[in-house]
């Protein structure tokens, strides 16, 4: 992510809705800023080329109750943003969708504990790569919960044996930048 500097969060500010800048600007460090106006610039040019919005226009956001995102003027246009310090994902869709990426890190045994089922606990005990294999299994989890629009909640080591009839979970690792990204929906591939 060479990009987020502070003169590419200037040069962005001025192409984004005056409620993304506002957004964009209450975050401290430049990879917030720079992650919140670089994923908007994203979904707006997948809209675009999608031809569901017009070049120019602005998106007006409003988030449910669990802080799920949605766009005012056009509920039918479903979204999911996620980033990491590796990398940056936008999913769009005509129906509902969640998108998680996340950069392999060390976790802890209780956080082990706390977040995963047995058999994903013995998965990556056994794992040749234990971290990319708890991220795997974390970006399936927090991109169904975006998916289901609750926030994260409920029994979080048994979320994946409870995953809605026709929802599938799409997750790609990539080794070379450290992460790894999982798509939610109903679609049967990426």
């Amino acid at each position: 992510m060479e990009q987020a500097t502070p003169d590419e969060v200037t040069n962005m500010l001025p192409l984004v809705s005056e409620q993304r800048r506002c957004e964009a600007l209450q975050f401290k460090h430049t990879f917030g800023q720079f992650a919140c106006l670089k994923t908007y610039l994203m979904l707006h040019q997948m809209l675009v080329e999608m031809n569901w919005i017009k070049a120019g226009e602005d998106l007006l956001f409003e988030r449910n109750e669990h802080g799920k995102p949605s766009l005012k003027e056009y509920p039918h246009i479903h979204f999911n943003i996620s980033h990491c310090p590796n990398a940056l994902a936008v999913a769009v869709d005509n129906e509902n969708i969640g998108v998680d990426i996340e950069r392999f890190h060390p976790f802890s045994p209780a956080l082990l504990n706390y977040t995963m089922s047995p058999a994903e606990i013995e998965s990556i005990n056994q794992s040749p790569a234990p971290e990319q294999t708890f991220t795997a299994y974390w970006t399936q989890k927090e991109a169904l919960f975006k998916y289901l629009g609750t926030g994260i909640r409920g029994d979080i080591p048994l979320l994946l044996n409870h995953v809605p009839t026709g929802v599938q979970l799409h997750t790609k690792i990539n080794e070379a930048k450290g992460y790894a990204i999982t798509l939610a929906s109903k679609k049967e591939s990426l």
